[in-house]
């Protein structure tokens, strides 16, 4: 099994504790900026970053939905880290200052693929229709606290 990632990035027009604070915000923020590949969302238990237990199944093609049970820790400022309880996958969230008044925010997923063929395929697409996904999310971020 090879690890397998996915990363995407944009620049957004707030500073970069706004965007930390609406990305950590899993009570309200979180759940408005998710694209439609993203279905029962749900808070377990907390709700603001650090401690906090997310559900949500993400259908990132026709034939694979992802049921994730995501514990939220934040190893250091600006960042938060996702991990599924019910796969390899891990997501980060970094935020970082870009400039006056805007900030950079970068997303990567990590997990263990397939082996075989379906793992080339995995490895080879996967990534792509991911990146896709996280780049409406973090657009639709932007236009949340870009307001």
């Amino acid at each position: 099994m090879a690890q397998v990632e996915a990363t995407t990035e944009r620049v957004i027009a707030a500073d970069a504790e706004t965007v930390f604070d609406a990305l950590a915000d899993y009570e309200r923020t979180r759940g408005k900026v998710l694209p439609g590949q993203f279905s029962e969302y749900e808070v377990r238990e907390g709700g603001d970053g650090e401690g906090t237990l997310v559900h949500w199944k993400l259908q990132a093609t026709s034939k694979r939905v992802r049921d994730c049970l995501l514990e939220v820790t934040e190893p250091t400022d600006g960042q938060l880290v996702e991990k599924d309880r019910n796969s390899s996958m891990v997501t980060t969230w970094t935020v970082t200052p870009a400039g006056e008044g805007r900030s950079k925010a970068v997303v990567t997923t990590v997990w263990n693929g397939a082996g075989g063929i379906g793992g080339f395929f995995e490895r080879t697409f996967a990534p792509k229709g991911l990146a896709r996904i996280y780049d409406e999310l973090l657009s639709n971020l932007a236009t949340e606290v870009e307001k």
